[in-house]
């Protein structure tokens, strides 16, 4: 029903600091900046980077992982680890760094497959819910699937335009948290017909033109707009 994630939008106080961060440190391209907020190209998907004075916010304490070429990874690692603290895991055949931005905001970089070079999008992204029970039905009403589930029911794998965990309130790998407030957007082939799914479970729906604006029980914020046809 989403077909793409078009942005995901974080909060800062300063955005300087995330700018010598995502722009120089992770290679990131700015691609439009106005006075409270800065956007860089993650592949498909805009990185926002928004000061926190206006509606929507950006995400607080977001983990979220960018896609990086496999044989790109031993680079980035003694890149970053230069001057930062990194942590590992693996999942199966494929591992991750872990790190911080300056916004506290829990990154990942993950051996995927994709062209390249550099950071080619983001594949995860993670919202803290205070109920799973509540929470899920609303994304699978949007036609995300289920690939994983917690050991203790504390969080649930999606599968969809990218890969969604929600969590409710733990820490997780690298002591990352889930995302609050967190502005998502999303490309969708008929808006109408996900806007329906998800009315009465959604907190709020607002329509600009082709737009849906929708906050989510948990207050997470997702814009749909129609996909371009190519």
């Amino acid at each position: 029903m989403l077909a793409v994630l078009e942005h995901l939008a974080l909060e800062a106080k300063a955005l300087d600091p995330m700018r010598a961060f995502y722009g120089d440190e992770l290679d990131l391209d700015v691609v439009d900046e106005f006075d409270r907020e800065l956007s860089f190209a993650a592949g498909e998907t805009t990185l926002v980077v928004r000061r926190p004075d206006g509606v929507p916010r950006g995400g607080l304490h977001t983990h979220f992982a960018f896609s990086i070429p496999a044989d790109e990874y031993g680079d980035w690692w003694d890149r970053l680890s230069a001057e930062r603290a990194l942590e590992e895991h693996t999942f199966g055949s494929a591992s991750s760094l872990y790190c911080y931005d300056p916004a506290g905001n829990c990154v990942e970089l993950g051996q995927s497959d994709v062209a390249g070079p550099g950071i080619d999008g983001v594949f995860e992204v993670v919202l803290e819910v205070e109920d799973l029970d509540r929470a899920l039905p609303f994304y699978e009403a949007l036609g995300f699937s289920v690939v994983d589930r917690g050991a203790q029911r504390r969080r649930v794998r999606l599968s969809g335009p990218m890969d969604l965990e929600l969590w409710e309130p733990h820490l997780g790998l690298a002591d990352a948290r889930g995302g609050v407030h967190v502005d998502l957007g999303f490309a969708a082939p008929d808006v109408d017909a996900a806007v329906e799914a998800i009315r009465e479970r959604a907190c709020r729906v607002e329509r600009d033109g082709e737009r849906a604006a929708v906050r989510d029980p948990d207050g997470h914020y997702l814009t749909i707009a129609p996909e371009e046809n190519e």
